[in-house]
């Protein structure tokens, strides 16, 4: 932080700074391992996804082999099939396509000139706004990591009339999805209410006077719903690793010809001690041949595993391709070990169980990153008196094999 302000002394020439001192004040400070922190620290299945920065062009294609060619036999001639009764292998396409988002940080123009000759006072005033755009943009990827792309983010189980207007979740465990000013609608738009206050204790969310959600709504951020039948948020684990709509294609592939390996694998544990659902939702990947490495779950799930385990418990740190770590559960699969990871993001009730180097976050340059289309860090609002940086990604989540991964539920 010290160049940084050095820098900006200098280059400011001793009279203060204007748009493009703060310009270089951004290129110095939000350096790539600076945004990782701002935007990976404390999110753990985000950091620890492999990433592409290259996704150019219209798609990516992400093939996936369902079948092996079937031209064996113990009798050559019998393998030696011709014309239609050859059996090649099957490998289906998965066209991936990219997704936005974006989170806007505006400073006034008078902390502008307020900060004039001072450049640490106005570097913590503008970092401070911009570091709260790049961290809410990380949070609304890292949720969105683990869901269907739908943007559905809770659920309301009940609404109080009040005043205040009060919404109960299903799940309480959803409420870390959650922000005091959040715009929220029901996936069709037909009814919203802004967020005014959080009960992060009890799952409840106050809004504003005038809110017409209903008990039973799909709880979604403003302009996150599907479009025209495309998902607007990025297609997370709970998109690849389904049993839902397989018939529909997504990214042009019909699932229901073979859902183990094109959709994931499931099991149903929540009849079940939860070390030993883990164990047989491994061994149902490891006999599909995947060797599932790291297991995410929430925080309360993972709780409940440590109590479980006892004594037995072993911590191991993970660490991330950016060099972040994480402290892990080790906890024995039929193909090694996996390391358990907490995750505030991940669904209540369920564990993913995941062969990390079959995912990729796919992404057009950085992401997130700040947004300079025509060279500049900032911009200066028209219809205001300040400065405006825009923040985004375009960006998409890729599974090369989806038999190799498996959503327990607890």
């Amino acid at each position: 932080m010290g160049n940084v302000y050095t820098n900006i002394t200098a280059f400011a020439g001793g009279e203060g700074l204007d748009l493009s001192s703060f310009e270089e004040a951004l290129k110095e400070h939000y350096k790539g391992g600076v945004v990782e922190d701002l935007v990976y620290k404390n999110r753990p299945l985000m950091a620890m996804m492999p990433k592409y920065s290259k996704f150019g062009g219209r798609v990516l294609p992400v093939p996936v082999m369902n079948a092996n060619p079937q031209n064996r036999s113990a009798n050559f001639s019998d393998a030696q099939k011709t014309g239609a009764a050859y059996q090649a292998g099957s490998i289906k396409s998965f066209l991936l396509q990219r997704v936005r988002d974006y989170s806007i940080a505006r400073i006034d123009g008078e902390t502008l000139e307020a900060s004039k000759g001072d450049a640490n006072a106005f570097m913590q005033a503008a970092t401070a706004e911009i570091d709260g755009a790049m961290s809410a943009i990380g949070r609304s990827l890292a949720g969105a990591c683990y869901r269907n792309g739908s943007g559905v983010i809770g659920n309301a189980a009940s609404v109080a009339a009040g005043p205040p207007i009060e919404i109960t979740l299903t799940n309480p465990e959803n409420v870390t999805q959650f922000e005091v000013g959040m715009i929220l609608q029901d996936p069709t738009a037909a009814r919203e209410g802004t967020v005014q206050a959080v009960d992060r204790s009890n799952g409840k969310l106050e809004m504003a006077a005038g809110s017409t959600l209903i008990a039973t709504d799909d709880l979604v951020v403003k302009g996150d719903q599907p479009v025209a039948g495309s998902n607007s948020k990025v297609s997370g684990l709970d998109a690849w690793i389904t049993d839902t709509s397989l018939s529909s294609p997504f990214f042009g592939v019909d699932r229901s010809v073979d859902p183990s390996r094109l959709a994931g694998l499931k099991h149903n544990g929540s009849a079940q001690p939860i070390e030993e659902a883990l164990i047989d939702g491994a061994s149902l990947v490891g006999r599909e041949g995947g060797r599932p490495d790291h297991c995410f779950m929430g925080f309360e799930k993972f709780s409940e595993l440590v109590k479980a385990l006892g004594s037995k418990v072993t911590y191991v740190d993970a660490k991330s391709p950016a060099g972040l770590g994480f402290k892990a559960l080790e906890l024995h699969a039929p193909y090694g070990t996996m390391k358990v990871i907490p995750d505030a993001d991940c669904q209540p009730d369920t564990a993913w169980l995941l062969q990390m180097d079959t995912w990729s976050l796919n992404s057009l340059g950085e992401c997130p990153r700040i947004l300079t289309h025509d060279g500049n860090k900032s911009l200066r609002i028209s219809d205001a008196d300040a400065i405006e940086v825009r923040i985004g990604y375009y960006a998409n989540i890729a599974c090369k094999a989806p038999g190799w991964n498996c959503k327990v539920t607890l």
